[in-house]
Parts: C-alpha cells; structure tokens; sequence
C-alpha cells in the first residue's frame, strides 16, 4: 500500500512537520529521506528492510555506500541521499 493510502495523519513526512522529529521511528525518519518506495513496497516498508539489514540505525550510519546499494530500492540517488544526510547529522 502507498503511503499516499494511509491517512494522513498516520504518513511519516505529515507526522514530522505536524509533531517534530521525536514523534517518528528510525524507520519513519527514514522514509522520509528515501522519498518513495519501489513496486510493491513503500518507503516505510523498504527503510524497515534497511534498518533490518543493517542491524538498526547505528548499522547504517556505519555502512559503506556499497552495503546500503546491495538493498532492492536503493541506487546510487538514494544511497548519495542518505549518506548526504547522515553527514550533516554529524
């Protein structure tokens, strides 16, 4: 399901500007970075499979570009995307 089917006030990017970044996961954060999803899974679902992957948000931030790729979803757009922000995040 896109997440243009949930109610609104259950997306992730309307949760973040509605109540601040506390009020969202890891993985809701993540989404929000990721922008979309891919056939078949949102970008909820496909940050959830990262965050799984990688072993939780510690596990991303130390993953080399090459790791986070290896995950269906995300090429080289989204993997510059997230490692640009975990960069100004330092």
């Amino acid at each position: 399901m896109s997440l243009n089917d949930w109610p609104r006030s259950e997306r992730p990017r309307e949760r973040l500007l509605q109540s601040g970044p506390a009020a969202l996961s890891d993985g809701e954060l993540l989404a929000v970075l990721l922008g979309a999803g891919t056939p078949g899974r949102n970008a909820a679902e496909l940050a959830r499979a990262l965050l799984e992957r990688r072993g939780g948000l510690a596990g991303v931030l130390a993953s080399h570009p090459r790791e986070l790729a290896a995950l269906h979803g995300l090429g080289p757009a989204r993997v510059a995307r997230l490692i640009a922000a975990l960069e100004i995040g330092r």
